[in-house]
């Protein structure tokens, strides 16, 4: 039970960043991976739960119901030790910065661990896909509801940019700073606790505001758009879906479909750099300058030979 102190939160956060950074290329990836399907799982169930609820209690409880059970992945991630893209943009540059690390490892570690996500979420965005989204039917004209959800989430967090250009793309950066920012105050407020229990509140909240405030993040997104454009390349009519004589999903409807590029281009990229400045910059810098001298107070001091200098 209890409590880290802020100076005892900054100190361990940067022994964590230390210890990653020196993880070896195998142990990035794999648990790079379990961080991605931990994410997905999350994401999953963020579709499944909140499909249909704006339709009959508002758009707010909607995002309420899909931000409470989004946490569940990053939960995993920080109690079995996996390796996350977004944690790792703030653990790692940290580490760095008091003396812990080195810049050429932080690139190592979000090269590797970017890959094992972004791996581990296309799996598990197939299992879904091809499983419950679908219940193993492809021959029918669309998937159930819950895919149709998915395939509006993925429009949602693509083609909406695009439609608005330049300052789409400004938006998505600055969604993804918030993001992160949130993120990475779950890890430090999961660090600062030393109980399951504490831990458990200290990253549900966070993570429930980012994702109830329609924040973007990239991991998360790396399931959500290859589900979303998956089901749209094995039901092709939704993008000629019509209801009430009106296309189902307008934004869908005037670009034929999603494409690759659309996630990548439109979100994927200009997510990962914001993600970035909002977990190193926002947190990663300001809690180093918050701390640094008094944590530099805390360092022990070299140990000596037991010779005399001569002067």
């Amino acid at each position: 039970m209890g409590l880290n102190t802020p100076v005892q939160i900054v100190d361990a956060a940067a022994n964590a960043g230390k210890y990653k950074s020196n993880l070896p290329v195998g142990q990035l990836l794999l648990r790079g991976f379990m961080a991605g399907v931990y994410i997905a799982v999350g994401g999953a169930l963020c579709t499944v739960c909140s499909t249909s609820v704006s339709s009959y209690l508002g758009a707010g409880i909607g995002k309420l119901i899909a931000g409470a059970v989004f946490p569940v992945g990053l939960i995993a991630i920080v109690l079995t030790g996996m390796e996350l893209f977004t944690g790792d943009a703030m653990l790692v540059p940290l580490a760095t910065m008091l003396g812990r690390s080195t810049w050429g490892k932080v690139l190592n570690v979000w090269i590797w661990v970017y890959i094992g996500n972004l791996i581990g979420s296309l799996a598990y965005a197939y299992i879904m896909v091809n499983g419950p989204f679908t219940s193993g039917n492809f021959g029918a004209a669309e998937p159930n509801a819950f895919g149709m959800s998915a395939v509006a989430i993925a429009v949602g967090k693509t083609l909406t940019y695009k439609s608005v250009g330049s300052s789409g793309l400004w938006s998505c950066f600055l969604s993804a700073i918030g993001c992160n920012f949130l993120v990475n105050v779950a890890i430090l407020l999961g660090i600062a606790a030393k109980d399951v229990i504490g831990k458990f509140f200290g990253i549900w909240f966070p993570i429930m505001a980012f994702v109830s405030t329609g924040f973007e993040h990239c991991v998360a997104n790396m399931y959500f758009l290859p589900a979303g454009l998956w089901l749209t390349q094995k039901f092709p009519g939704l993008a000629t879906k019509m209801v009430d004589g009106n296309p189902w999903n307008p934004l869908l409807a005037n670009n034929g479909g999603l494409s690759w590029g659309d996630v990548w281009l439109w979100n994927l990229i200009p997510v990962t750099i914001g993600n970035i400045v909002g977990g190193m910059i926002f947190i990663g810098v300001v809690y180093y300058f918050c701390f640094r001298d008094e944590l530099s107070l805390n360092t022990p001091a070299p140990a000596t030979t037991g010779k005399s200098v001569s002067k």
